[in-house]
């Protein structure tokens, strides 16, 4: 909502500082408050204080300038009237009232500033209506000091409480006293303990490094405490959601809450204070030295390893499903044999999926859908049984809206693909704190494994550990030596879920077989739902050719697929999804594209613009495309035919005919341009730069190399790439039933 004294400080920057200084930005006059508007103040600030290279920071050179020339700002001192309306502009902005914006240091000012240090905390230190370098800095920032929608008034206590006793520490800044833990509020509660155990100005960094730790070794807390290091322990149990209160006496109230937090945590329950648990309250890993009984790692368990394993306690193992990379981290996915070691040795595996989720490009709902179907096809295929839970994978530092926007539709992808496979496998989320607890409360998720190593992540920094954790990631450590040695991240479990250790007979990779009729209606169910889904309903008037016509001429045809797949070494799923999605997607145009190369190569026809060449038939091959594919196989060996010219009107026609009038030709097509994909696609039809050379198309291909080949297989740019990700959960559809007729 705008508010009309926010707007003339909006004017005010405008009018007076915009043609004062090139460094200052014209904001825009809509009367609400904004970073933008907090930035253009501390440039105009800047500007009166002789600071030439003027930024949106408020950083160590303005404060020093600020504190050097003036230390104390009050009506006797303020330097001049448009010192003074700035003052009053950043007052407005802040939710102060600051007079009328009129170069007038007033009684009205003066009440403002005294309140907000008061809500700031810090009215003792700074008594009066002193403006002061500091509370300067955090004025011109949109840090709130009254507590706020989902705040607390016991958060807010505990930043008023450090702002009021260590303001005056050279590194320690004025925190928010919204009632809201955040990663500004956890940094100075680290402060506050590194001042308290003694470290100097410049020592103390907000770290939880060596120093800080021996110190905390030395602070526990118990019956009969009472002072400071209670009263910072006290704040620590708020900011983790524990309800105490903020006192320096350790009372029994505080002991039980602490013997509550330390079995929550799965630490040693002593109900004091002590190091274990000042960690686990301070930083997101906790107690580093802690051993779990759950580890997660990128190398196969072999019998020597799981010796090892066993040896050190653990007896939870996660391991991943796929791998999204043919040469790198070889032993990450599951290898063959694996899961029955690790049975044999009495250990449990949990599955984990994850591709390239390190960023949130990654997310979306229908790539969460097909996760989910690829997912699942994987834990099938390695023997996981019916009720297993996966982990899906969030790696990377999700601020809050990214969750909003990316990863809540990207679990709800994920929630609909394991519908649409029988919903075989519970679903939990790997990642940061934020984001494991937003997805469960979203109902999402089952359980959460969280990624507390990364401490650093803002989704960790002030968030507490999810309530239904399962598995608590919090350091990389090697065990064992010899055969034996083996590198993993080390868990804490807090035994919400205990892997399996029990599977059926793996899957092991073989050619795919003619299709089973009796699958053809749940299969043809499962595909409408998805293209529906995708806004692709069975019946188009737009298209030509339904839903059912395409699968049953994809299923007339399976024989000739399954010949082919078997002949190049892939899997027929992509055959399928390639010719399906193309003659889904034939519609009016493409008949009179159709028309229109007709008449450029017979005369026939009329009253359309001649054209060379389309992309025609069921599954939309150009005839330029279909000479490229077949002279690239045929060159190497692995078609039969006579290498053509694609400059040759003649042979581009003679083409074009086959791939529009033959749908048996259109399908031997669809594999050769795979291969000639794989290949680079050489001779054309690259973006610039050209396409990467991929293996050979194979049983064993990773997703993203099936991804890669549905891309290319249209073409390359936005849309090629949207269209991929749609087309990726048709693939796993089409494999979900191929496999499970492999394995008939």
């Amino acid at each position: 909502m705008a508010d009309a004294m926010v707007l003339r400080a909006q004017k005010f920057i405008n009018q007076v500082y915009v043609p004062r200084a090139s460094g200052i930005p014209r904001v825009e006059e809509n009367g609400r408050t904004s970073w933008e508007v907090m930035f253009a103040l501390t440039r105009c600030l800047q500007y009166e204080l002789g600071i030439t290279a003027l930024s949106d920071s408020f950083g160590p050179g303005t404060l020093s300038a600020l504190t050097t020339k003036h230390p104390r700002i009050n009506a006797g001192t303020v330097p001049s009237a448009d010192f003074c309306r700035l003052i009053q502009s950043a007052l407005y902005c802040k939710g102060y009232d600051g007079g009328d914006i009129d170069g007038t240091w007033n009684a009205r000012v003066s009440s403002s500033l005294t309140a907000m240090k008061t809500d700031m905390g810090v009215e003792g230190v700074y008594p009066g209506d002193d403006l002061t370098p500091k509370v300067f800095k955090s004025l011109l920032t949109m840090d709130p000091y009254v507590t706020v929608s989902g705040g607390t008034n016991s958060v807010r206590a505990v930043q008023r409480w450090m702002n009021g006793r260590y303001i005056n520490r050279a590194d320690f800044f004025i925190v928010p006293c919204d009632g809201i833990h955040s990663r500004n509020v956890a940094k100075s509660m680290l402060l506050a303990i590194q001042y308290e155990l003694g470290m100097a100005d410049g020592v103390a960094n907000g770290n939880f490094g060596p120093g800080t730790r021996n110190g905390l070794k030395q602070q526990t807390v118990q019956a009969g405490s009472s002072g400071t290091w209670v009263l910072l322990f006290s704040a620590g149990m708020i900011l983790n959601h524990r309800d105490v209160a903020f006192s320096g006496v350790f009372s029994p109230a505080l002991r039980s809450e602490i013997t509550a937090f330390q079995d929550f945590s799965r630490l040693p329950v002593t109900g004091n204070g002590d190091f274990p648990t000042w960690a686990s309250l301070l930083v997101s890993y906790g107690d580093q030295d802690r051993r779990g009984s759950a580890c997660d790692g990128v190398t196969k368990i072999t019998t020597a390893r799981a010796n090892t394993l066993k040896a050190a306690g653990y007896r939870y193992i996660g391991r991943y499903l796929t791998n999204p990379s043919a040469t790198r981290l070889l032993e990450k996915a599951i290898q063959p044999g694996e899961l029955a070691t690790i049975a044999a040795n009495g250990l449990s595996c949990f599955p984990i999926y994850q591709t390239f989720g390190d960023a949130v490009t990654h997310f979306s709902y229908i790539k969460g859908k097909s996760a989910a179907l690829a997912a699942a096809n994987a834990a099938r295929d390695h023997g996981f049984k019916n009720g297993a839970r996966i982990f899906f994978a969030v790696d990377f530092d999700a601020y809050d809206y990214q969750v909003t926007d990316a990863i809540i539709p990207y679990f709800e992808g994920i929630r609909d693909g394991m519908a649409m496979f029988g919903n075989p496998y519970r679903v939990g989320v790997y990642g940061p704190r934020n984001v494991c607890t937003r997805v469960g409360r979203a109902g999402l998720s089952t359980a959460s494994f969280v990624s507390d190593m990364s401490s650093g992540f803002s989704g960790n920094y002030g968030y507490a550990l999810p309530a239904d954790w399962a598995y608590d990631q919090i350091s990389t450590i090697t065990v064992g030596t010899g055969d034996g040695s083996i590198n993993i991240d080390n868990n804490i479990a807090s035994g919400r879920d205990t892997g399996e250790n029990s599977f059926n007979p793996a899957a092991t990779p073989k050619h795919d077989v003619g299709f089973a009729l009796s699958y053809f209606n749940a299969m043809s169910s499962d595909i409408n739902s998805y293209m529906t889904s995708i806004g692709h309903p069975g019946e188009n008037i737009q298209r030509i050719f339904s839903h059912h016509q395409c699968l049953e001429t994809i299923i007339a045809n399976d024989a000739l697929v399954t010949s082919l797949a078997r002949t190049y070494n892939m899997r027929k799923a992509l055959i399928q999804t390639s010719a399906y999605w193309e003659m889904r997607h034939y519609d009016v145009i493409d008949l009179s594209m159709d028309a229109a190369v007709t008449y450029y190569h017979t005369g026939l026809g009329g009253g359309l613009t001649p054209k060379r060449d389309s992309s025609t038939g069921i599954a939309q091959i150009s005839g330029d495309v279909g000479i490229l594919a077949w002279n690239h196989c045929i060159r190497a060996g692995l078609a039969a035919g006579t290498v053509t010219d694609r400059t040759v009107d003649a042979d581009i026609w003679t083409m074009w005919q086959k791939l529009n009038q033959d749908n048996a030709h259109s399908l031997r097509t669809v594999p050769l341009i795979h291969i000639w994909g794989a290949a680079g696609k050489p001779g054309g039809g690259n973006p610039p730069g050209g396409e990467s050379v991929l293996r050979p198309p194979s049983l064993d291909y990773t997703d993203t190399e099936t991804y890669q080949l549905i891309r290319r297989y249209q073409g390359w740019g936005d849309e090629a790439e949207t269209h991929a990700q749609q087309r990726m959960p048709l693939y796993h559809l089409f494999e979900k039933y191929n496999s499970v007729i492999r394995g008939l």
